[in-house]
């Protein structure tokens, strides 16, 4: 391996600051393996991980050593590098969660033929879901790129329905889902018309994403950020805000008031629109973290269940997309770091799959 490692920080303050930062190669302590980041999924998804980095500690998972700066993290493959680990060979490939950058050491705890926990110190008490590493042999797997890319979205996607639905959505005929071009939207749309058909599936997105949230045919109804103000307010709806736009927010409150059962928040694409949202009509939003839920489902069904249903359903959704969402490949520090950029300003297009590679 390279005697030497690369990592894009970002500065938690300003997040379009970014810059690689080379070091040498770790030396391993006893116990741990040194992962060699292969490829990992680039998604808005990330882009809320550093959006609301410091108030759910997500820059706590990959740290710098300097607080002003952060690594953001992502879903992707890895091979081990080297190991002072029995149980882990040179050679293995891991999924799970990775730094933007080309290598990390982790002390594989708890493991298993199927995979592993990370107890570095710095990561306990941090969610479990995230520091899970799932082993995969030595060869490639099915479908790995389409994992990266919505699996950890679809999860959320999925956990979101499930809450819904154990609470008879709250009462509501609709469900309005804002950035409905986002994949974690469209997943939610899908388990929705699978699970619960009943409640009709209306979807809010920017006026040059209409025709794409259309064709994929996830939603009953589509209407574009300026179609708001004449949608239909007498039917009751619950609310999930993908976009994290406080002015967005207001105006959904506002237009169906009484008639908004329930305001879910899940996550931040817009994340330079997140301000304070000051008096809103309607119910209180509430934050949906899903590690928390995912923790809870598995203690309700036991890890086994929750991810046979889990895929179930992201099987479904892979096969209903795969016509509408393309997977691209991009290659090396600047075409990557353009691709943060980019994706930080919402200027990726929703079909665009980004699978990025280092090397």
């Amino acid at each position: 391996m390279s005697d030497q490692t690369s990592s894009l920080w970002v500065k938690r303050a300003d997040l379009p600051k970014s810059e690689w930062h080379a070091g040498p190669a770790p030396t391993l302590g006893e116990g741990q393996i040194l992962l060699e980041i292969e490829k990992y999924a680039l998604t808005a998804n990330n882009i809320t991980y550093a959006a609301v980095g410091d108030g759910f500690g997500y820059w706590n998972f990959f740290p710098t050593g300097d607080e002003d700066w952060g690594i953001v993290p992502v879903w992707g493959f890895a091979k081990v590098a080297a190991s002072q680990n029995a149980d882990i060979t040179v050679g293995e490939r891991v999924y799970g969660y990775l730094p933007m950058a080309s290598h990390l050491v982790v002390s594989p705890g708890n493991v298993t033929d199927a995979g592993f926990v990370d107890h570095a110190e710095h990561r306990q008490g941090l969610a479990i879901i995230y520091n899970q590493y799932h082993r995969l042999g030595t060869g490639e797997g099915q479908m790995e790129e389409e994992r990266a890319l919505y699996q950890p979205l679809f999860t959320t996607s999925f956990l979101i329905e499930d809450m819904m639905r154990k609470s008879e959505w709250f009462g509501a005929e609709a469900v309005l889902l804002t950035s409905a071009s986002s994949k974690t939207a469209l997943g939610l749309a899908m388990v929705a018309k699978n699970l619960s058909p009943n409640i009709k599936r209306i979807g809010l997105t920017s006026a040059g994403n209409k025709a794409f949230v259309e064709e994929t045919g996830l939603y009953d109804e589509v209407l574009s950020y300026d179609d708001l103000p004449s949608a239909d307010a007498s039917q009751n709806i619950v609310s999930v805000d993908f976009a994290g736009n406080s002015t967005l927010l207001s105006a959904i409150h506002g237009h169906w008031d009484g008639n908004l059962k329930f305001s879910s928040m899940v996550g931040a694409t817009h994340f330079e629109e997140r301000k304070g949202t000051g008096e809103l009509k309607g119910p209180e939003p509430v934050l949906f973290f899903a590690p928390t839920a995912a923790e809870t489902l598995m203690k309700e069904v036991g890890p086994a269940t929750f991810r046979a249903k889990v895929d179930e359903q992201f099987a479904a959704f892979v096969d209903g997309v795969a016509n509408h969402l393309s997977v691209e490949h991009l290659s090396g520090q600047d075409a990557l770091q353009s691709a943060y950029l980019e994706m930080l300003a919402n200027q990726v297009a929703p079909n665009r799959g980004l699978i990025c590679t280092l090397g």
